[in-house]
């Protein structure tokens, strides 16, 4: 059986700014533009980019938005619940797993624009992979500071203080 620590050496993960590890593994050779519909400005992108994702024992995802859909698939260790607020402000729940009796999925889709994050409800860690679509680059995405989240979405207290922190 190999612990989180083998993975994060054998696949060379660093620390993510959102929390627990990565590595970027592959990405499209294919390009792509995508359109801001705020803007109608117009930027290249590649048409897919994938990384492995870690969490440990405890540790979690801060809550984050990207510009592009992001698939999750997991890979090995305990499930990982993945935690998205809806633009209309509801909490929703997805377990990324393989123990399908218990509701989890080996795959889950969060949506552009969403608000979302993940923790280990678990005890030991989860690896996964997150392929984003159009390419994930840095500037597309935002981490949410927690008294924003407070204040829009005051129902989802405490789901908001376990996968948020303060960023100003």
């Amino acid at each position: 059986m190999h612990t989180a620590d083998y993975f994060i050496q054998k696949l060379e993960m660093t620390p993510h700014p959102e929390g627990g590890f990565f590595k970027e593994n592959e990405t499209s050779s294919d390009h792509t533009l995508v359109t801001n519909d705020e803007t109608g400005t117009s930027k290249s992108r590649k048409l897919w980019t994938s990384i492995y994702f870690l969490l440990r024992d405890g540790e979690v995802s801060n809550f984050h938005r990207l510009e592009s859909d992001e698939m999750w698939y997991y890979h090995a260790g305990s499930s990982l619940t993945i935690y998205v607020i809806t633009p209309e402000g509801e909490l929703l729940t997805k377990e990324l797993g393989l123990d399908m009796e218990k509701g989890e999925q080996p795959q889950v889709l969060v949506p552009k624009g969403t608000i979302f994050g993940s923790a280990m409800n678990k005890e030991g860690f989860a690896l996964v992979g997150c392929m984003v679509s159009p390419g994930f680059v840095f500037e597309d995405f935002e981490l949410i500071d927690r008294a924003d989240l407070l204040e829009n979405y005051p129902q989802h207290k405490e789901t908001i203080k376990k996968l948020s922190m303060e960023t100003t």
